[in-house]
């Protein structure tokens, strides 16, 4: 995928696969909702969570995101790097604001409303920032079309 197309993809992809190290140092995955903004990957999180005690230790993290449900229709984004864990009360705001656009189908205009009533819940949350270290694209549709049926 080109760099637009990747950018696209990701700002519409669903839920993500987000993987951390765990204490032992096997991969922990779990299912994700993600937004992009100012072209970074966000998430949200309980600040207890076991996916923050993971990048207190350990920032390095994969996220997969993917479609298709034939071989020739397989498109996705993966993206390697570390995590910024913010306790910004601000920041978590935002991306509890574009989660519930993006995923809720939530009219921007109510935001600021539902923003006030989420405020005192997000102390006990964080936002995580993919800082992407590496980007790595496939679109079996495209594949598919230069090779032929």
């Amino acid at each position: 995928m080109t760099p637009d197309e990747v950018d696209a993809f990701l700002r519409a992809g669903r839920t993500a696969s987000f993987v951390t190290l765990g204490p032992d140092g096997f991969p922990d995955p779990v299912g994700m909702w993600f937004v992009v903004i100012d072209g970074d990957v966000w998430m949200r999180t309980y600040a207890k969570s076991q996916k923050v005690i993971n990048l207190q230790r350990d920032p390095r993290a994969a996220m997969l995101i993917e479609t298709g449900d034939t071989y020739a229709e397989l498109r996705g984004v993966q993206l390697t790097g570390t995590v910024e864990v913010s306790d910004d009360i601000e920041r978590i705001c935002e991306v509890f604001a574009g989660l519930m656009v993006k995923y809720e189908g939530m009219d921007p205009a109510h935001v600021p409303a539902v923003i006030e009533g989420y405020r005192p819940r997000a102390p006990k949350q964080r936002a995580l920032r993919l800082v992407v270290e590496r980007a790595t694209s496939w679109d079996h549709a495209k594949q598919q079309a230069v090779r032929g049926p």
